[in-house]
């Protein structure tokens, strides 16, 4: 039977299903798919143009820590073997600080000194830091967070480190893979113009459903890392190596080249004081990488609330950020992810907004096989992306429902993000206080991408 062009079957007798069988034109599919493809070839060809320019120039004046300017000033020096500082800044952090320290322990070959930036803390996160062989400095007067117990440290530090001598900062509620240092010590001793090693995220286990949405989403960052051959989009603070001639140089150009006060490595206005530092390297010309075996397993946000909070710092810190930098060539990657993003919100909200008119002008549920076609290869995307990540994982992204509700979560996030800025409010840190050693490094466990088997995490 058919009305209009809504057509209705009868299936074993006991259901009748009514299906709308037309369909876009095939101009009008081939069209919409060429345009999307020009578009991506578009951003990548200006991505690559601006790199290109970066790492070929010569100018010592403003991209200092491009690879032709830093390979020029090198040449010939031997500066010795590549050393690691850890710097783990910590707030409170007595559950978690053990199980950090202990991964860094049994790294192959291990750092040459751990310190543990103990900042305004009120439990006993220095003294079991000092149980386990690390060094404490205890900031002093410290009122700008993690950004200034940094600052406070690196002052004392960076004077006397040399071309191969390697600052890794890294959170206290991080795990590192057995094999992230040996990985970050062979890109720099290979490669003397990397400046920088941002490390690739994975979620701690638990959470529930909470939990599993964001290890999918931190699974699908990786991914798109390495299909980027490691190009990096942000220098992660749960665990990023850097040269300590690339902090130096941030220092000295803060108050010129770059926003901030001269002197100091992270500008302490910015709410996300790693995604600042990565802007200001990449803006001076710096070479940087994500090797897929420098893996890390992170804190996950135990609640919506937190969660909101820790986003919506994220979200406003890179828009600030870049309101900072403005519109150089450098920075067009970053300018074209936050206008995605805005796509994304308007594309999302016109959605759930269409299927809602739908359902409520609609006598009964019609179905439209196009669609449903084209959901399909949205749902067989969705979860190829997070394969890696295991069955659970697998059955969230089959789901659609849940991961776009997410979407909607981190869209409402992106214009809260925006009204905040507009209004000038005030943001929150958003710091979560742990009350048990939840993250547990003999108990979290992440996957390998090339073969599916499990990477352990060692304690």
């Amino acid at each position: 039977m058919s009305a209009g062009g809504v057509r209705t079957v009868d299936l074993l007798g006991i259901w009748s299903v009514s299906y709308e069988p037309r369909a876009p034109s095939v101009a009008t599919v081939v069209g919409s798919v060429a345009l999307g493809v020009v578009f991506a070839a578009a951003a990548a060809l200006v991505e690559r143009i601006v790199l290109d320019r970066s790492r070929r120039s010569n100018d010592g004046t403003t991209k200092v820590l491009a690879p032709r300017v830093v390979m020029a000033a090198t040449r010939g020096v031997y500066a010795g073997p590549v050393t690691v500082t850890v710097l783990i800044p910590a707030h409170d952090e007595a559950a978690s600080i053990g199980a950090t320290l202990r991964s860094l322990q049994m790294q192959e070959p291990a750092p040459d000194r751990v310190i543990v930036v103990a900042d305004n803390c009120t439990d006993d996160t220095a003294d079991i830091a000092r149980a386990h062989g690390a060094e404490v400095f205890v900031t002093v007067g410290n009122e700008h967070k993690k950004a200034g117990a940094l600052n406070q440290v690196l002052r004392g530090l960076l004077g006397d480190m040399g071309d191969n001598d390697v600052v890794m900062c890294m959170d206290a509620d991080t795990v590192l893979d057995a094999g992230f240092l040996e990985a970050g010590i062979q890109r720099f001793t290979n490669d003397r113009a990397l400046m920088a090693i941002g490390g690739l995220f994975y979620g701690e286990e638990g959470h529930g459903l909470l939990g599993q949405l964001q290890r999918n989403e931190y699974v699908r960052y990786s991914r798109e890392i390495r299909r980027r051959r490691g190009r990096v989009f942000v220098l992660t603070g749960t665990a990023s190596m850097f040269r300590a001639r690339a902090l130096r140089t941030v220092a000295a150009n803060r108050g010129g080249l770059l926003p901030g006060v001269e002197g100091d490595v992270y500008d302490v206005i910015a709410l996300t004081e790693d995604n600042e530092l990565t802007l200001a390297i990449k803006s001076l010309g710096g070479l940087m990488a994500s090797p897929d075996r420098c893996r890390v397993v992170t804190e996950l946000m135990p609640t919506w609330r937190h969660l909101w909070t820790q986003r919506l710092r994220w979200q406003r810190g890179a828009l600030e950020n870049l309101g900072a930098y403005g519109p150089a060539p450098s920075m067009l990657r970053y300018w074209a992810q936050q206008l995605g993003i805005g796509y994304s919100v308007i594309a999302l909200s016109s959605f759930w907004l269409l299927i809602l008119l739908t359902v409520l002008s609609s006598d009964g549920w019609i179905w439209f096989p196009f669609w449903i076609g084209v959901g399909g290869i949205f749902a067989v995307d969705r979860v190829v992306s997070v394969w890696s990540g295991g069955r659970r994982a697998r059955l969230l992204a089959l789901l659609i429902v849940p991961e776009l509700l997410y979407d909607v979560f981190l869209d409402v996030v992106y214009v809260k993000g925006i009204l905040d800025i507009t209004f000038a409010r005030t943001a929150d840190w958003g710091h979560v206080r742990r009350d048990q050693p939840e993250l547990a490094a003999d108990a979290l466990r992440v996957e390998r991408v090339e073969s599916g088997r499990p990477m352990e995490v060692v304690a």
